[in-house]
Protein backbone atom coordinates (compact mmCIF):
# COMPACT_ATOMS: atom_id res chain seq x y z
CA UNK A 1 0.00 0.00 0.00
CA UNK A 2 1.24 3.31 -0.67
CA UNK A 3 2.09 6.30 1.46
CA UNK A 4 -0.63 8.06 0.16
CA UNK A 5 -3.12 5.48 0.46
CA UNK A 6 -2.49 4.46 4.38
CA UNK A 7 -2.66 8.25 4.54
CA UNK A 8 -6.33 8.59 3.26
CA UNK A 9 -6.85 5.38 4.95
CA UNK A 10 -5.81 6.55 8.68
CA UNK A 11 -7.40 9.61 8.09
CA UNK A 12 -10.67 8.13 6.98
CA UNK A 13 -10.22 6.06 9.93
CA UNK A 14 -9.91 9.14 12.70
CA UNK A 15 -12.82 10.82 10.85
CA UNK A 16 -15.32 8.07 11.39
CA UNK A 17 -14.39 7.40 15.26
CA UNK A 18 -14.01 11.07 16.38
CA UNK A 19 -17.79 10.87 14.60
CA UNK A 20 -18.95 8.00 16.49
CA UNK A 21 -17.77 9.91 19.84
CA UNK A 22 -19.29 13.26 19.31
CA UNK A 23 -22.79 11.81 18.01
CA UNK A 24 -22.45 9.73 21.33
CA UNK A 25 -21.70 12.00 23.64
CA UNK A 26 -24.74 14.39 25.11
CA UNK A 27 -24.61 17.68 24.63
CA UNK A 28 -23.62 20.08 27.52
CA UNK A 29 -26.22 21.04 30.37
CA UNK A 30 -26.92 24.57 30.54
CA UNK A 31 -26.45 26.71 34.05
CA UNK A 32 -29.96 26.78 35.77
CA UNK A 33 -31.52 30.13 35.85
CA UNK A 34 -32.47 31.04 38.80
CA UNK A 35 -35.55 33.35 39.60
CA UNK A 36 -37.32 34.58 42.86
CA UNK A 37 -41.05 33.45 43.01
CA UNK A 38 -42.33 34.56 46.28
CA UNK A 39 -41.27 35.36 50.36
CA UNK A 40 -43.83 34.19 53.28
CA UNK A 41 -44.09 34.60 56.97
CA UNK A 42 -43.43 31.19 58.33
CA UNK A 43 -42.83 30.21 61.87
CA UNK A 44 -39.72 27.56 62.63
CA UNK A 45 -38.98 25.74 65.75
CA UNK A 46 -40.86 28.71 67.40
CA UNK A 47 -38.98 31.59 65.70
CA UNK A 48 -40.89 33.83 63.22
CA UNK A 49 -39.22 33.46 59.58
CA UNK A 50 -39.01 34.53 56.40
CA UNK A 51 -39.00 32.21 53.31
CA UNK A 52 -37.57 33.10 50.40
CA UNK A 53 -38.83 30.63 47.58
CA UNK A 54 -37.30 30.17 44.07
CA UNK A 55 -37.49 28.36 40.77
CA UNK A 56 -35.10 27.22 38.11
CA UNK A 57 -36.34 28.05 34.88
CA UNK A 58 -35.12 25.74 32.80
CA UNK A 59 -35.12 22.73 35.40
CA UNK A 60 -36.58 20.57 32.35
CA UNK A 61 -33.84 20.23 31.01
CA UNK A 62 -32.07 18.36 33.74
CA UNK A 63 -32.47 14.41 32.96
CA UNK A 64 -34.21 12.87 35.64
CA UNK A 65 -31.31 10.90 36.62
CA UNK A 66 -29.59 13.74 38.33
CA UNK A 67 -32.29 13.21 41.06
CA UNK A 68 -32.00 9.63 41.49
CA UNK A 69 -31.53 8.18 44.89
CA UNK A 70 -27.62 7.63 45.12
CA UNK A 71 -26.92 5.14 47.47
CA UNK A 72 -23.15 4.37 46.47
CA UNK A 73 -22.03 8.14 47.32
CA UNK A 74 -21.72 9.41 49.94
CA UNK A 75 -24.87 9.56 51.97
CA UNK A 76 -26.11 12.94 53.21
CA UNK A 77 -26.39 12.78 57.01
CA UNK A 78 -28.20 9.46 58.38
CA UNK A 79 -30.09 9.62 54.44
CA UNK A 80 -27.99 6.63 52.51
CA UNK A 81 -30.20 7.17 49.66
CA UNK A 82 -29.31 11.08 49.04
CA UNK A 83 -29.52 12.20 45.44
CA UNK A 84 -26.69 12.21 42.84
CA UNK A 85 -27.33 16.29 42.54
CA UNK A 86 -27.36 17.99 45.66
CA UNK A 87 -28.60 21.92 45.36
CA UNK A 88 -26.86 24.32 47.97
CA UNK A 89 -28.52 28.19 47.80
CA UNK A 90 -25.63 31.35 48.43
CA UNK A 91 -26.20 34.77 48.75
CA UNK A 92 -24.04 36.60 46.77
CA UNK A 93 -20.60 36.75 48.74
CA UNK A 94 -20.80 33.07 48.70
CA UNK A 95 -22.37 32.10 52.29
CA UNK A 96 -24.31 29.10 51.97
CA UNK A 97 -27.57 29.57 52.89
CA UNK A 98 -29.58 26.86 52.68
CA UNK A 99 -29.08 23.35 50.78
CA UNK A 100 -31.02 20.08 49.35
CA UNK A 101 -29.70 16.46 48.70
CA UNK A 102 -32.67 14.77 48.42
CA UNK A 103 -34.53 16.34 45.57
CA UNK A 104 -36.10 13.32 43.89
CA UNK A 105 -36.93 14.97 40.58
CA UNK A 106 -35.91 17.85 38.20
CA UNK A 107 -39.36 19.36 38.48
CA UNK A 108 -38.34 19.63 42.91
CA UNK A 109 -35.95 22.70 41.23
CA UNK A 110 -39.41 24.52 41.63
CA UNK A 111 -39.41 24.99 45.11
CA UNK A 112 -36.29 25.88 46.66
CA UNK A 113 -36.28 28.03 49.19
CA UNK A 114 -33.77 29.48 52.23
CA UNK A 115 -35.30 30.92 55.20
CA UNK A 116 -33.99 33.79 57.72
CA UNK A 117 -35.69 35.09 60.92
CA UNK A 118 -37.88 37.98 59.92
CA UNK A 119 -35.75 41.21 61.39
CA UNK A 120 -32.50 39.72 59.51
CA UNK A 121 -32.01 41.74 56.00
CA UNK A 122 -32.04 39.20 53.45
CA UNK A 123 -28.84 39.41 51.09
CA UNK A 124 -29.26 41.43 47.94
CA UNK A 125 -28.98 38.65 45.72
CA UNK A 126 -28.87 34.82 45.78
CA UNK A 127 -27.14 32.12 43.69
CA UNK A 128 -27.50 28.22 43.14
CA UNK A 129 -25.10 25.16 42.85
CA UNK A 130 -26.42 21.92 41.18
CA UNK A 131 -23.48 19.48 42.21
CA UNK A 132 -23.39 16.60 40.26
CA UNK A 133 -21.51 14.41 42.67
CA UNK A 134 -21.17 11.09 40.02
CA UNK A 135 -19.92 13.31 37.39
CA UNK A 136 -17.97 15.66 39.96
CA UNK A 137 -19.62 18.75 38.18
CA UNK A 138 -20.89 21.99 39.53
CA UNK A 139 -23.60 24.33 37.27
CA UNK A 140 -24.16 27.56 39.00
CA UNK A 141 -27.10 29.91 38.20
CA UNK A 142 -27.30 33.33 37.74
CA UNK A 143 -27.90 36.20 40.62
CA UNK A 144 -31.51 36.22 41.19
CA UNK A 145 -33.09 39.06 43.69
CA UNK A 146 -34.57 38.10 46.38
CA UNK A 147 -38.08 40.42 46.37
CA UNK A 148 -40.44 40.74 43.17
Amino acid sequence: MSFTRKTILLAMTFAVVLAAQSSSAAPPLPNPVLFFIRQEHVVINGKNMIRYTYDVFNRDEYPAEMFAAAPRLPPCGTNTKAARTWVDIFDQGGKRLNGFCALGTPADLGKIYFALEEETIPPSYVYIELNDRQTSTKYKSNLADTTL
